[in-house]
């Protein structure tokens, strides 16, 4: 599990000298939970999801490594105006990280990139809280 957890811990890296529309502090996490007094602020998280390896040949293998990006935030504005600017910025750390590479890990390359959900509709409801997951994928080879 140390390639996940090395592609994730760059991910942090990355995430942290870039400025974003919206401040906030990523953070790797093994189990994110948090009450809704914790997300009174913005709160990123970074979560190794998956690893999977393909053998190539007998002696190389390509491994795909799975990293989920949490972005949650208690609300205070209407739902609408709360997914409209928080959606916004999952794209613009979409999008960073599609175009960006990885400093830490230069090996890790960006594969793809998938929002899911793009926000959790009970949260927004019963919690007022914002909860949207980006999942991103980085292949590398041996």
């Amino acid at each position: 599990m140390s390639i996940a957890t090395d592609v994730t811990n760059a991910i942090v890296a990355q995430l942290k000298q870039q400025t974003f529309s919206q401040p906030f502090e990523p953070v790797m996490f093994v189990l994110p939970s948090f009450e809704p007094s914790e997300l009174q602020t913005l709160r990123v998280s970074i979560v190794p999801r998956t690893l999977e390896i393909e053998p190539i040949t007998r002696n190389s293998s390509k491994y795909t490594v799975g990293v989920d990006v949490g972005i949650q935030r208690r609300i205070n504005e209407t739902p609408e105006e709360t997914v409209a600017s928080l959606g916004s910025l999952v794209d613009e750390i979409a999008e960073y990280l599609r175009a960006t590479p990885l400093k830490q890990f230069p090996a890790a390359q960006w594969n793809n990139a998938s929002i899911d959900p793009l926000y959790v509709p009970e949260h927004l409801q019963q919690k007022r809280i914002f909860t949207s997951i980006l999942n991103v994928k980085y292949v590398l080879f041996d």
